[in-house]
């Protein structure tokens, strides 16, 4: 019963914490948080997969592919001109190389898509602080 009630707390702690940063945070830093969070997803995938946890590997698929959704939501398609456009292109190849990949169990694809997210977010990461 004391770890029923204990693991509440920690994820209504959780819950605050992550709506209180979220709350906090630009939109600059926010795109930072989920492309992370992306490669974290990605990367559990990858061990449920040597794991042989297929149940875990789709669930962690699943939230990378809803965070490349998220992704997608924030460009702006109308100011964003060619760049948006190839950033939107290169979003829906990364979530159908995920759903390849969920389906084939293919580390290959998730190490693929993983290096094409880590080198948007460098990019992201290298935009001086005065465009955020």
């Amino acid at each position: 019963m004391a770890a029923v009630m204990n693991k509440r707390y920690v994820n209504q702690y959780a819950s605050v914490h992550t709506e209180s940063i979220i709350e906090e945070s630009t939109p600059h830093a926010l795109i930072q948080m989920l492309m992370a969070g992306f490669l974290m997803q990605v990367n559990a995938a990858k061990g449920a997969i040597t794991r042989g946890s297929f149940e875990d590997k789709s669930t962690h698929i699943s939230r990378a592919i809803s965070i490349v959704g998220g992704l997608i939501d924030g460009i702006d398609m109308e100011r964003g001109g060619s760049i948006a456009e190839n950033l939107n292109r290169l979003y829906e190849y990364i979530n159908a190389k995920l759903f390849q990949a969920s389906a084939e169990n293919s580390i290959e694809m998730l190490d693929e898509v993983s290096e094409l997210m880590r080198c948007v977010k460098e990019a992201w990461d290298a935009i001086p602080k005065a465009y955020h």
